[in-house]
């Protein structure tokens, strides 16, 4: 990198904590004026008998939304009639005292206008088990009671500790997706979608590489990479660059 980019990714973090302050409590009163129509992405679940896991990512709110997505996970047990929508929400921790929010909102939802991205789904025999693992690991998640925006642990840290409780879904989460590769004081650890490790230091500096991601550098808490299983490229606020990506859906094998 030239001299000039280096000098501007050292002014981010103190940018990003200083907006994060001025911000701290417009996440809330924009959710009340923010479309949340379902945008037709998620099966209906009363019609639908079947097991379902979803992992969504939209862009974030306010200016959030230049820099990352916020991410999460929805789940719909056999023969339920309602997902339950498993995400982390920094106001959410100032109310109640647990960034953790469990909720039976369309999954699909806009978040706050941002139209979502499906970015993996699994269904059908064999599922159930994967919703038992993730239920348990959002009992686990270590960090309810802590939210940073940057460069975490965020909802994004939240989404990744639970799909590596579920490495079925191989779901492979945005370079915007900031605070998914925050490891707390942990060095090593599996890669969000299980199919690789990575290696980082409190969100801010490490590697990460993996059949499903690529090859990813973390610095400052943004994200650069090459995936050649997509022949892609990912990068800071653009995301990721190259061809149209596969459906995300993984159907379970009958089981025997």
């Amino acid at each position: 990198m030239s001299r000039p980019t280096v000098h501007w990714l050292w002014l981010l973090p103190p940018f990003l904590v200083g907006m994060a302050y001025l911000d701290r409590d417009e996440g809330f009163v924009a959710g009340r004026e923010a479309r949340r129509a379902p945008t037709g992405l998620a099966l209906d679940p009363v019609t639908t008998l079947e097991p379902v896991v979803q992992v969504y990512a939209a862009r974030a709110v306010r200016w959030r939304g230049y820099f990352g997505v916020h991410t999460w996970v929805a789940v719909k047990p056999r023969a339920a009639s309602e997902y339950t929508v498993y995400e982390v929400n920094g106001w959410r921790l100032r109310r109640t005292g647990s960034a953790v929010s469990i909720d039976h909102r369309s999954p699909d939802s806009r978040w706050f206008g941002n139209r979502p991205d499906l970015l993996a789904e699994r269904r059908g025999d064999g599922v159930d088990g994967l919703i038992t693992r993730i239920e348990g690991a959002v009992q686990s998640y270590a960090y309810a009671d802590t939210y940073r925006v940057w460069p975490g642990p965020n909802s994004n840290t939240f989404v990744a500790h639970l799909l590596r409780a579920a490495p079925e879904l191989r779901a492979d989460l945005p370079a915007t997706a900031i605070g998914k590769d925050y490891l707390g004081s942990r060095l090593v650890a599996w890669s969000p979608s299980s199919t690789g490790a990575q290696i980082n230091v409190f969100g801010v500096l490490g590697v990460l590489a993996g059949l499903e991601e690529g090859l990813e550098l973390n610095v400052l808490g943004l994200t650069f990479g090459v995936d050649p299983l997509d022949l892609s490229l990912k990068l800071p606020l653009a995301g990721r660059l190259g061809w149209p990506r596969a459906d995300g859906t993984v159907t379970a094998p009958d089981e025997t």
